[in-house]
């Protein structure tokens, strides 16, 4: 990885708690915590100075070198800066553009490189705004959007074509946790390359959200640019939105050009708190998080009114091979996540009843969407975040149940569990047949 390398002497986990030593976008020397930015636009020395800022826009800024001239934070932003360094060392990119949020991001990624008339390829499973932005909008933009099962990766050949822009995939996926083997798109879509000019060869985007750069890092498994909602498992605790796009220089200045005339720019108050509560406590949440998240898949798998659980840390996961050979954590370890998806016997349990008894009766997990906070948060795709899919489509079970895993005791989650589970069990049965 190559923002492994750049940290040299020390480990990945120590990076995250003190960052780089200096930076040219601030001064290191006497900040122990990195200092926040709350200046919307910037004095000017000259006009000559504020004619160098928007002149130099667009460029990469590096922690070495010259200081860049800030001259609006729409632009350019210290604090935000920070962040964005962060990101791109931790994911082994060359930079990072962060945005409002996750959706603002995704929507960059994509805005900055598809054309009217440009084809993108993604997988059947994603998540429902995403869903949202490729059957609502982009045939408005004359963007053509073809889904293919990514699982198998002789689809992505027999899909893409001579106008294929973009190879879009989220894994684990959200909600079922479907894995994509990213070398294996990767090796097919160097092949569609081949002949190809520069600027018409497809590239893989890859939503890395759920797994973080601490279980994955999709750019040394061949993607070009990788995406994040800040919101989830970066940012931590569910204070703050935003999003980021990792990637090559060559992107960066598409990317700014982007952020800055839609405007979905990243508040320096949220940059701040995710580097400074979110970021430097990554390493600690997940290795926390993925602890409770392996006992509580046990104990639903074990569980008479579940039918099956996806967990990446599971034996009997289906992708449990690929699983262990690409969610490894800074140190080489197996890092399955904290997300776990599993499906109710509706034979047994009304999915519905199961969701009220956890929002009325439960403490230790909440009914609410969104993830990757310091509370465990369950939610029900079908009738929430993936509601925009037809009915039944794509396996999304009536049944399927979403679950983020927190940082509270294992066993008090497990118990709430079972205490709905139970409840809507009696309340099932007790329900007259019609």
């Amino acid at each position: 990885m190559r923002g492994r390398r750049r940290i040299r002497d020390h480990t990945v986990a120590t990076w995250l708690v003190h960052g780089p030593p200096r930076s040219a976008k601030w001064d290191f020397a006497h900040h122990v915590v990195p200092p926040l930015s709350s200046s919307t636009t910037y004095r000017l020395d000259s006009v000559e100075r504020g004619t160098r800022g928007f002149t130099d826009f667009g460029a990469l800024v590096r922690d070495t070198g010259e200081p860049p001239v800030y001259v609006y934070d729409r632009l350019h932003e210290p604090t935000r800066g920070l962040l964005e360094g962060a990101l791109a060392e931790l994911e082994g990119g060359d930079a990072c553009v962060s945005f409002a949020t996750g959706m603002a991001a995704i929507s960059a990624a994509l805005g900055s490189v598809l054309r009217t008339g440009d084809r993108l390829l993604a997988h059947t499973v994603l998540y429902g705004c995403t869903h949202s932005l490729f059957t609502n909008w982009y045939p408005r933009q004359g963007i053509e959007v073809d889904r293919v099962d990514l699982r198998d990766p002789a689809s992505l050949a027999r899909g893409i074509d001579e106008r294929t822009r973009v190879v879009y995939l989220e894994t684990p996926a959200n909600p079922n946790l479907d894995l994509i083997d990213l070398a294996a798109i990767a090796r097919a879509l160097a092949k569609a390359n081949t002949g190809r000019p520069p600027e018409r060869k497809a590239l893989i985007v890859v939503d890395n959200t759920f797994a973080t750069p601490f279980c994955q890092r999709p750019i040394e498994l061949g993607a070009d640019l990788v995406v994040h909602s800040l919101t989830k498992n970066l940012g931590g605790f569910g204070t703050d939105m935003g999003g980021a796009v990792v990637g090559p220089e060559a992107n960066v200045r598409d990317l700014l050009l982007y952020r800055k005339d839609f405007g979905g720019v990243l508040s320096s108050k949220s940059a701040w708190a995710i580097l400074v509560y979110g970021v430097s406590t990554l390493t600690l949440r997940l290795k926390r998080q993925q602890y409770t998240a392996r006992k509580v898949a046990a104990f639903l798998e074990a569980h008479p009114l579940v039918e099956r659980v996806a967990y990446p840390g599971l034996d009997s996961f289906p992708q449990a091979d690929l699983a262990r050979r690409q969610m490894l954590d800074f140190d080489g370890d197996f890092a399955p996540g904290n997300m776990i998806y599993f499906v109710l016997d509706e034979a047994k349990v009304d999915p519905v009843r199961f969701g009220d008894a956890i929002a009325a009766e439960s403490y230790s997990v909440t009914l609410a969407v969104s993830l990757g906070h310091a509370k465990t948060l369950l939610e029900l795709p079908a009738a929430m975040t993936h509601s925009c899919y037809e009915k039944g489509a794509l396996g999304f079970e009536r049944g399927g149940v979403r679950i983020s895993i927190g940082l509270e005791s294992p066993k008090d989650i497990c118990r709430d569990l079972s205490r709905a589970l139970e409840a809507s069990r009696r309340r099932s049965a007790a329900r007259p047949r019609a």
